[in-house]
């Protein structure tokens, strides 16, 4: 079998393609390109890239065989997500690989607005010495709000508190005890705009927060103020901030990001108490590293057809090492149930019972409802698009949890419920060391069958002789039988007959079997593909 392609469609650190490892085929191609990108995708399964690579709906439409994009470092500004998700295609990124590089050069900067480094070198360096023009002032004892108290913004706040400042915080999503924890207090954003003597950004870039520190907040600021903005262009307005300068209203700022991006020519620039660095953020040889390694890691497993915990568009996030085996189980018993249920339901209950549900199991109802669909739609079904396929189709989607499981250490049941009224559905569990899937109810029928390629599911009224017959038609066809069980409410109840076999029953020999044994329901499984 041939190797899957990742394209890297820019320069990333050696260590990404270590990190690959030898199970791919590593093309690469300039993504800045449109002309070299657009037909160098058309036959990849992942590519990676940072900043320069548009990823649109034209790249990714182009891209028929694509699985996964990989953005090495955090923005996802050049990824159009949604229609990646759309085609079913994983984005992910590499969310903390920059957070302290981020924050360093965000402390850099301030310290840089205080003394005035980055002035007092150029002078310096053109022959003047010019110490009384440069004065700067302390960081002890002033205060330091911090807009944003994510990683990096708590990073910040704790290496900005060890030159003794008193750092004060605005987060409409943070808990002031936990605030208080890291000795910081919490204020609404009026009040930190008014006490504040440095003002740092860490958000990220919303409809919301474009602009929050614009004209009106830049009026109610102290004039001795210092704002820095190492997160995204465009949350301090610029034009703003050219206006509160040229009025003495703000005393300096450090810019490490634009609205427009690359910006070699600003007014801003203009300003001697301006610092500014072209988007230095994440510029770092390790920060560069960590990202690299850790999309190649994503992609592996993206490209192995399991979750990934940084995957943007997928729902679940970090997967305990207790659920992950129950992935391929629940993907199972949803194809199962699909089979049995010959139509898509109109509710859909992913049930999960026993200590598995000490953990997150959210992964497991969108496991469940991969392979609910694997069988239905014409498209590539992945964790990314199974709840869009839901949604499309109407289908109520639920998950309960519960740890009492009498019966058995852990259960997954997918149950739906159909257009007629009709309830279909079936359970299973793991068992031993090695995590043998198997069955253990098809409805109201208790069953012990270990899960196979190939299955089928015949219910009829109980009476001697079927087993007979169905091992005698099969036999008559070739078809060799695995394992076989029968189950019955009652005696001379209705009964279940569930079969592994080698290979896929034809239908034709399946509706013989049914035919002779008066069966009021026969349904082939297979799982082989």
């Amino acid at each position: 079998m041939s190797k899957p392609v990742v394209l890297i469609a820019e320069e990333l650190s050696p260590a990404t393609v270590d990190a690959l490892g030898p199970d791919f085929e590593i093309r690469h191609c300039d993504g800045a390109d449109r002309a070299e990108l657009i037909p160098a995708i058309a036959d990849v399964d992942a590519i990676l890239v940072r900043s320069a690579t548009k990823v649109d709906a034209e790249a990714i439409a182009a891209a028929k065989r694509l699985k996964v994009i990989a953005r090495a470092g955090v923005g996802l500004d050049n990824v159009d997500v949604s229609a990646a998700t759309k085609a079913g295609v994983m984005v992910v990124n590499a969310p903390t690989s920059n957070i302290v590089t981020a924050a360093e050069l965000a402390c850099g900067l301030l310290i840089s607005t205080a003394r005035n480094i980055p002035q007092a070198n150029a002078a310096l360096k053109n022959g003047e010495w010019k110490r009384s023009k440069y004065t700067g002032v302390e960081l002890a004892e002033k205060t330091l709000g911090v807009v944003g108290l994510g990683r990096i913004g708590v990073l910040v706040a704790q290496r900005m508190s060890a030159f003794g400042m008193r750092i004060v915080a605005y987060d409409p999503y943070v808990q002031p005890a936990r605030a208080a924890q890291m000795g910081v207090k919490l204020l609404s954003l009026d009040e930190l705009l008014e006490v504040s003597d440095f003002i740092t950004v860490h958000l990220p870039k919303t409809p919301e927060t474009v602009g929050l520190i614009g004209d009106e907040a830049l009026h109610k600021v102290k004039p001795t103020v210092r704002i820095v903005n190492a997160a995204r262009g465009g949350i301090v307005d610029e034009e703003a901030l050219l206006s509160a300068l040229k009025e003495g209203r703000v005393a300096g700022a450090g810019l490490d990001v634009f609205s427009t991006e690359p910006c070699t020519d600003s007014p801003l620039f203009a300003f001697d108490n301006v610092v500014a660095t072209p988007h230095l953020g994440a510029s770092t040889g390790e920060a560069q590293e960590k990202a690299g390694v850790a999309v190649a890691r994503s992609v592996r497993l993206a490209l192995a057809g399991e979750l990934v915990p940084d995957a943007v568009n997928v729902q679940g996030g970090v997967i305990a090492e207790e659920v992950r085996p129950g992935l391929p189980l629940a993907e199972r018993l949803g194809r199962i149930f699909t089979a049995l249920a010959g139509e898509v339901a109109v509710r859909l209950d992913v049930e999960v019972y026993g200590e598995i549900t000490q953990h997150d199991v959210k992964v497991l109802e969108l496991s469940a409802l991969k392979g609910v669909f694997e069988d239905v739609v014409d498209e590539t079904v992945s964790y990314v698009n199974a709840p869009l396929f839901a949604q499309e189709r109407g289908v109520e989607v639920r998950l309960t949890t519960s740890s009492e499981s009498p019966e058995h250490r852990n259960v997954v049941t997918v149950r739906g419920t159909l257009a007629d009224g009709e309830e279909v559905s079936v359970s299973g569990t793991l068992s031993g060391p090695k995590y043998l899937q198997k069955i253990v109810a098809v409805g109201e029928y208790d069953v012990d069958l270990a899960l196979a390629e190939h299955m089928a599911f015949l219910r009829y009224t109980d009476r001697p002789g079927v087993v007979g017959t169905v091992g005698r038609i099969l036999g008559e066809a070739g078809i060799n039988i695995a394992g076989m069980q029968v189950s019955r409410a009652e005696e001379g109840g209705e009964a279940l007959v569930a079969l592994t076999v080698d290979d896929t029953i034809p239908a034709a020999v399946l509706n013989e079997i049914a035919s002779e044994i008066g069966a009021t329901s026969a349904r082939n499984v297979n799982l082989a593909d």
